[in-house]
Order: structure tokens, then sequence, then C-alpha cells
């Protein structure tokens, strides 16, 4: 049977992608603008997120200079919610039987068959490892990133240096895990890994602004980055771009940070999971996979970003909700990007949160005031 059609508010005789939009500001949007008026944000969309029904609300600007506002279909950056993505695509796998997150990942890519710590002891790096921050391996560095155009060429760099600790031992952000962990995908599936994505989530999924390359048309929907400095904005790069074009494909495509989103689309995204693996009656994951992916896997080594969490399949995953996750249930599992971006999706409660805005400079995004406000005006709402 199909999913409910999401419910729709038409404002203005403006219909984006099929998702409601607010009438009238929401406590939500009420929010959000307090903290564009105080200079936190240039501004925000947001996307609150049922089973059967998205409400998205843009705030403030997309570009300063022009007077551009924020909309529903403002591209965005989403750096680390990018890792998400790599997770399910890794669970797809696991799931069609074409590999197990308990394997070693030297059984699919053979160069990480001689992995050794720094003490010179062999090691074995399973993908659970990859995906949960805890294998050890070390990262590219920036000029070997640079000159890396798939993500075939940066194995070699991952694998001939020492381990940092032994997996399993402790956690440790790491980028050259999850792009490991796309590269694994690569390998048993056959594909690149956004013509796997493309294929297996976001066309079926009508995630038609999701992308590692946007086009020359969605570059004019890119809401700038600003970092804060004083009272004003500053205009701040991409950082993971290194200087190229974001319609560049001179680059390899970035498993760990590297796509271009919206709310909406994003929001596709975690309806799907919220609805155990089906959406608009199509079975992407069954619900044990959305169990596999959403369940603690990092032991009990402590984690980042923010207290009280463990680490999923490419999700952190919410222990003991407290501070910046005290409006999340335990359980509830997400990411966040490094421009301010974060989606979190609360199964107990039926809900999920996203959020979009571009700011280059928040001491720790995922414990930022503007995420805390918006889960809480979100919550109190529903």
């Amino acid at each position: 049977m199909n999913q409910p059609a999401t419910s729709l508010t038409v404002v203005a005789a403006v219909l984006f992608g099929g998702v409601a939009l607010a009438s009238e500001p929401s406590a939500v949007a009420t929010k959000m603008r307090e903290f564009v008026e105080k200079k936190e944000v240039a501004g925000t969309v947001t996307a609150v997120v049922t089973k059967t029904d998205v409400k998205v609300e843009p705030v403030g600007l997309a570009d300063l200079e022009r007077g551009a506002p924020m909309r529903p279909d403002t591209i965005f950056w989403i750096a680390s919610m990018t890792k998400p993505v790599t997770g399910v695509a890794v669970a797809m796998m696991h799931e069609e039987g074409k590999l197990s997150v308990d394997d070693p990942v030297a059984k699919y890519i053979p160069e990480f068959a001689n992995l050794k710590t720094a003490d010179g002891k062999a090691a074995t790096v399973t993908i659970k490892h990859l995906l949960t921050h805890t294998s050890g391996l070390a990262e590219a560095t920036p000029e070997q990133s640079r000159g890396a155009k798939t993500l075939a060429d940066l194995i070699p760099q991952f694998a001939k240096q020492p381990l940092k600790f032994p997996p399993g031992s402790k956690w440790e952000y790491c980028q050259s895990s999850i792009n490991t962990a796309a590269r694994v995908v690569e390998v048993v599936s056959g594909e690149s890994f956004p013509d796997f994505l493309q294929k297996r989530l976001f066309a079926p999924l009508g995630m038609k602004d999701t992308t590692f390359y946007p086009s020359r048309d969605q570059l004019t929907r890119l809401a700038k980055s600003y970092r804060k400095d004083g009272d004003k904005f500053v205009e701040a790069k991409i950082f993971m771009l290194e200087g190229k074009d974001p319609t560049s494909r001179d680059r390899y495509p970035a498993a760990n940070g590297g796509l271009f989103s919206t709310a909406p689309d994003y929001a596709r995204f975690c309806r799907m999971l919220l609805n155990d693996g089906t959406f608009d009656g199509r079975q992407y994951l069954k619900p044990e996979t959305v169990a596999l992916l959403s369940k603690i896997h990092s032991g009990e080594v402590t984690t980042g970003f923010t207290p009280g969490n463990g680490w999923g399949l490419g999700f952190c995953v919410v222990r003991q909700p407290q501070g910046v996750t005290e409006k999340l249930s335990p359980g509830s599992y997400g990411h966040g990007g490094a421009y301010g971006t974060q989606a979190w999706i609360d199964p107990r409660k039926g809900i999920a949160y996203v959020l979009m805005t571009q700011r280059a400079n928040f001491p720790n995004s995922d414990a930022s005031d503007v995420r805390k406000a918006f889960q809480e005006a979100a919550s109190a709402s529903n």
C-alpha cells in the first residue's frame, strides 16, 4: 500500500515539490527569525518531517549582497550530512548479501590486508569500524586529496599509513573511513558511488537537487556561505571544493561530506527512514536493516560531538538526551554538517528535524543554539 500523500498548503499559489508551506509563520519560523535578526545566521530553511507530512519554512536570505531570500528549493552544501547517505548505501549492500558490515575491508580492498598499528602490529579493520569512526585510519594530506579524481585514487594513501590506534579501541572522527566505505560500495556494486546513489536513492526518492556536482542551473539556487565577523557576515568559501567550481567533476565524490541538497530532498530521505525503509510504497530497506543502521555499534568508547551519544552505521545515535539533544528521545539518530546543517530522526516520536543554513564558523555546529532552538520549537509544536 502506498504511503499517504504529503499534505499540501499552498502559499502564493506556488508549489515546491509537494511539501507543505506554512500559511502563517510557525513557532519554528519565529524562532529562526530571531537568529537572523541577531545576525547569528543569514537565513535558514527548516523541515519538520513526520511519516506522512513535511512542513518546510524558509527564513532570511540566501544571498545577502543580492537580497535573495531563502526558498524551499534553496540548495545547501550539507557537508557531513553526506555520511548517513553513505551508511544507507552500505546497508543496502549488506541487506542484499553483497557484503557484511562485519567483514574485513581487505576482503574488498586488497591494499588493506597489510594494515599495521604504529608499533608494527597487524590490524584488521572491518566495514563496521569504518562507519563508526573506530577504524584508526589516518587521513590523506590536503595535497593527496586535491590530486584524487576518484575514491579509488585515495585508497593507497589511507592504506600505506600506520593506524592511529587498534581498531575498535577508540572513537576518532575519520573522513578516510567513510570514503573507504563508499569505495567498498563501488567494488561490490560495480558502479561509481554517484551513479549508485542516483539509481538507488536519489532518483527513486525524488531527491532531484541532491548531488556531488550541481549543474549551472542549480548553482543559481545555492545559498552563499558566510562566517560571522563581529557584527557582520563575510562570505566564506566551501573548503571541501579546494578552490574548484562546484560543478567541476575534476574531484572525487566525497562520501564523507561532498553532497549538496535541499531541505525537501533530505526530508524525503528522513521520511524513508521514519517509515522503516519504505517511501511511497517502495521499500528501500527492510525494517531490520534500518534498526541495524540506527543501533549503537561503537561500544562504550566516548564519542563526539556532544555528550551522551554513541555511533551507528554512519549516524550519530543519542544514548542519553541532554543539552542540545534534550528534546530527542533515546535512540534518535542523525548527523550535522560543518556549516550548521542538521538532520535528526526520532523514531519514538515519529518525527525528524531538518535544518539547513550556511554559517562557516560555528564554534561547534552540532551544539549550536540555532539547532537547539529549532528542535525545541518544533518539538513543542508537535
